[in-house]
């Protein structure tokens, strides 16, 4: 009996033991776990995203480059689609066939990243009259639902490359933004719109909404206490004057080079083209994208999507002389009125010689300038690199290649717009590996074409631009940059406010200002004297090994309290003062006279029409030319 009554009470232990498991079960269940929680609120609770809209983009008169318009997303539920639903209608209304039907709803379910209870994007870029049409069928098709977003319009068709466009994140964007975004977001991919993504996208907001058991919206869930608002972006204002972008458009059109207008008290840019450009409207968000986007992905010799003012890099040709002037004064390897007889080029060797075109002898640094002398300049930097003795030509070079980096030569700017390049500023390591198999090194006299801007020195335009600026400016710049005004009130980063100054003493610039503006009205760029307007500027001719050389200018107007800082580069178009010149003064004309005098107006004409390219010839390696 005793034995008995044992396992009477083991059985009621273990019956009590298990019912504590049980009931600490469906506690943690209930209580703790998430998991099930989860699961209800998804056939329970929708949670609706609401998308915030993106920032406007105002040029720095307030004209409006970038709106907003709507376009809808097509969400699907895939368990509450009726698999009776009527297919061939549904298509019709979409505008898409039953193959894409068939693809977009079957997605990978053993992929975390899909889920058959939870709303996935069916379809995107649907019209508004599109959706229109569809919406009125819209009950027909459960399962379905539509959130209405926004994408860019252009009123405008300038400034393709400056403002950029928007596409859609890919999975390694996703992993890395915390969240931030989901599969159907877009993101900014070019230009300002990813410089300022953060500004401009603003933040998502989220709303609740309450279903039964067949899907029908009964309204927010808990009152809308979950709730939160979407935040919209940051509208700016960018420097760039829209009537002067324009303009410059015009004067590039028929070209292939850059353009970059900046004004130098602030660093703001006035005007950027890469030409050829296009027009933004080509890469809208909609239904035609794709086409546009091939339309210039199949111009493999233009390449339009290349952005050639901030990131292609050419040798400056002559335009890189009063940067020379100016370095070489301070460390007084040569002076203002040094005197130079010329012979019409420099002898490297006994047999070679860099050739310089006819002029009268050299009396001073501003002539020298003036009439572009080779052969001031390669001595001029000879002198410079030897400055520690003739066996020490790196050190030389270093040092010159330090002050050079001063001027935003050799690396990035820091500007405020993506993709920018560094140009190659060549330094003694760089010739210490080119050189490596000399046993006594490398000699000044191998180096020289770097005074005059050719051989390994390349700079992108936005840095020949930024070299004016500093001219103009007397010895200091403000990093150039797009952001004009946060309408908010957000103050500009600081870097967009700050002076870098130059290792140049003030006494220097005089006298080669003078010589850029001889330049103009007696010099290498008479093509670019205005009436009644001071330029100062300077031509280049930069060597193209493979074809007719590049034109170069880089100026500024007025000569005293500068408006505007220009420099031009224009692919195998020859002579610095053919094209570049006088398009670099049109524009400066524009903007500070607001119209071009008539005397210019067949120049200008002439600007806009010409046709550059017009035959192989224009291809065809020129030799023995001088280059200035």
């Amino acid at each position: 009996m005793k034995g008995l009554a044992n396992r009477k009470y083991s059985v009621y232990y273990f019956i009590i033991l298990v019912s504590l498991i049980l009931i600490a079960r469906v506690a943690y269940l209930q209580l703790i776990s998430i998991k099930y929680k989860e699961q209800a609120q998804k056939v329970t609770l929708e949670r609706q995203l609401v998308y915030p809209s993106r920032g406007l983009i105002y040029d720095r008169n307030g004209k409006t480059l970038v709106y907003n318009q709507p376009i809808y997303v097509i969400y699907a539920t895939y368990r509450k689609v009726n698999p009776q639903m009527d297919t061939t209608l549904f298509c019709s209304l979409l505008g898409i066939d039953k193959d894409i039907f068939i693809k977009n709803l079957n997605k990978d379910w053993s992929n975390p990243q899909f889920h058959k209870s939870i709303p996935f994007v069916f379809l995107s870029k649907v019209s508004p009259e599109q959706f229109a049409i569809f919406q009125e069928h819209m009950y027909k098709f459960p399962g379905f639902t539509a959130v209405e977003r926004s994408i860019r319009g252009y009123p405008h068709r300038h400034g393709g490359h400056i403002l950029g466009y928007l596409g859609e994140v890919d999975q390694k964007i996703i992993d890395h933004s915390d969240g931030a975004y989901i599969p159907g977001d877009y993101i900014g991919k070019t230009g300002l719109e990813i410089s300022y993504e953060k500004e401009l996208s603003g933040s998502k907001g989220i709303n609740y909404i309450l279903r039964d058991n067949l899907g029908r919206r009964i309204g927010p869930y808990d009152n809308g206490r979950l709730d939160s608002m979407a935040i919209p972006g940051e509208d700016i204002k960018i420097s760039i004057d829209l009537d002067l972008q324009a303009y410059a458009d015009s004067l590039m059109m028929n070209k292939r080079g850059a353009l970059v207008a900046i004004e130098p008290a602030t660093g703001e840019i006035l005007a950027m083209v890469s030409a050829p450009t296009y027009d933004p409207n080509l890469l809208v968000l909609d239904e035609n994208r794709s086409a546009g986007m091939l339309q210039l992905l199949r111009d493999t010799i233009n390449r339009p999507l290349n952005n050639r003012a901030v990131t292609n890099r050419f040798p400056p040709g002559s335009i890189l002389k009063p940067i020379i002037s100016l370095i070489a004064l301070q460390k007084g390897v040569t002076w203002v009125q040094r005197p130079m007889s010329c012979f019409g080029g420099f002898r490297l060797s006994a047999t070679k010689k860099m050739g310089c075109h006819g002029h009268a002898p050299i009396h001073n640094i501003e002539e020298a300038i003036q009439h572009s002398c080779n052969t001031y300049y390669l001595q001029v930097t000879k002198d410079f690199l030897d400055q520690y003795g003739s066996k020490y030509p790196g050190v030389g070079l270093d040092t010159l290649v330090s002050y050079l980096h001063d001027f935003g030569l050799g690396r990035k700017l820091g500007m405020d717009f993506s993709y920018e390049g560094q140009g190659f500023i060549p330094d003694s390591k760089f010739y210490d590996r080119v050189y490596q198999k000399e046993a006594s090194g490398w000699k000044s006299m191998w180096v020289l074409s770097i005074g005059i801007g050719q051989g390994e020195v390349q700079l992108t335009t936005v840095q020949m631009a930024n070299l004016a600026a500093i001219i103009a400016n007397r010895g200091y710049y403000i990093t150039p940059h797009f952001i004009n005004q946060y309408l908010s009130g957000k103050p500009k980063p600081e870097a967009y406010t700050t002076k870098n100054r130059m290792r140049i003493d003030a006494k220097y610039f005089p006298p080669v200002i003078d010589g850029m503006e001889a330049v103009v009205t007696s010099g290498t760029a008479r093509s670019a004297w205005v009436p009644g307007l001071t330029i100062c500027g300077k031509t280049g001719t930069s060597q193209n090994p493979h074809g007719k050389d590049h034109s170069v200018f880089f100026g500024f107007a007025p000569k005293n309290n500068s408006k505007i800082a220009v420099a031009v580069f224009i692919e195998n178009a020859g002579w610095g003062g053919d094209w570049a010149a006088p398009i670099a003064s049109l524009l400066m004309e524009k903007h500070i006279n607001k119209s071009i005098d008539p005397s210019r107006k067949p120049l200008e004409e002439k600007m806009m029409k010409g046709l550059i390219y017009s035959d192989l010839a224009d291809f065809i390696p020129q030799k023995n030319k001088v280059r200035n």
